[in-house]
């Protein structure tokens, strides 16, 4: 006698969703921890800076059993101040750093002024990184070059050493009287039959280019930044040239191309991937590059070299307002997200090469 095959019983709806996304689940499970641990340090303190910077948050608020700070009303469109003057509730304190109003007087500051200069800092900068990390790179690639690990070994130096050892050291070359950079520049100058050279670097007040509005401790801070920054570029485009092919370039020799032409053809647009994202990183450090300019220029003369991070930290440590400064953190936070997505944009710096 035949006997009958059976049928399979069939699965439910829910048992069909669990065993097709049994990958996910697992995925989702080992990604847990980490998101637990960034959620403790560093996802509350962002959402809890976001509240304090719409709050009075001050010194007073600190202590363990110390009242809440108080927010504005939110149910007004704003409130009146003593002067009679309509200051806008919650928000009060980004209408203070934005109109230069602050509860204490702050000498010389201009939020769009920083603003301005941070932004001039930033983009004088990196092109310098980009250019001369990827010239260095190209040079000790060149095939015969002798110790070329060990010239390697020694560009790497100002990534390890301390930036806080790095701004005393470049201070005091810095420094008018004894500084190694104007007795340089004093025995160039004794060369050409010149006197002394006493430049003040870090104090200078005047403009030493007529017409663009940057001291002469910008120039410093300038000098021992691009010391600070391409050593960084140069091991990016170290590796990135590592991986192009050498048939390349053994092709376009017999194509009649030129050591200029191999360059700008075939070395630049596949380094193009390493070197932007690299650069979009250089920004973003360099935008907020505090050890360097608080330890050497102080941000000085005159609040002249301070930029967003070192007017925040003032803010703090100087004057107490811990609401401010955490708006303050908040619109630097906009303005790089807003940096980062125009460059991005612009150089298409996650686009992908392999479509």
């Amino acid at each position: 006698m035949a006997t009958m095959t059976e049928q399979p019983t069939p699965r439910s709806g829910f048992a069909n969703w669990w065993i097709r996304t049994s990958t996910t689940r697992i995925a989702w499970l080992y990604l847990l921890p980490a998101f637990l641990v960034m959620g403790m340090i560093t996802f509350y303190p962002l959402f809890y800076q976001v509240w304090m910077s719409t709050t009075d948050y001050n010194i007073k608020n600190l202590r363990i059993d110390a009242p809440a700070p108080n927010p504005a009303n939110l149910s007004e469109a704003c409130t009146t101040n003593m002067k009679g003057e309509c200051t806008w509730g919650r928000f009060d304190n980004y209408r203070q750093i934005f109109t230069g109003e602050l509860p204490v007087a702050i000498a010389n500051f201009s939020f769009w002024n920083v603003l301005a200069f941070d932004l001039v800092w930033t983009f004088t900068n990196v092109p310098f990184h980009v250019i001369i990390g990827v010239l260095i790179a190209v040079l000790l690639n060149t095939k015969g070059l002798w110790f070329k690990r060990f010239y390697r070994a020694i560009f790497v130096l100002p990534i390890v050493i301390p930036s806080l050892v790095v701004a005393v050291v470049w201070r005091n070359m810095f420094d008018p009287d004894y500084g190694s950079i104007n007795q340089l520049l004093t025995s160039v100058s004794h060369l050409f039959g010149g006197g002394t050279v006493a430049a003040r670097w870090l104090d200078q007040v005047n403009y030493p280019i007529a017409g663009i509005p940057l001291t002469l401790s910008y120039f410093a801070l300038l000098i021992a930044n691009i010391w600070l920054g391409w050593p960084f570029m140069t091991i990016v485009a170290t590796g990135a040239l590592q991986s192009i092919p050498g048939d390349l370039y053994e092709a376009a020799s017999i194509d009649g191309a030129t050591g200029r032409q191999q360059f700008f053809k075939i070395t630049m647009p596949l380094l193009r991937p390493a070197i932007i994202p690299a650069a979009v990183l250089g920004m973003i450090t360099t935008f907020n590059l505090f050890n360097l300019i608080y330890l050497l220029s102080g941000g000085g003369p005159l609040r002249r070299t301070e930029i967003l991070v070192t007017t925040a930290y003032r803010l703090v440590n100087e004057n107490r307002l811990y609401g401010v400064a955490a708006a303050f953190s908040v619109i630097i936070f906009f303005v790089l997200l807003i940096l980062t997505l125009a460059t991005n944009y612009v150089t298409k710096a996650t686009e992908r090469y392999d479509i």
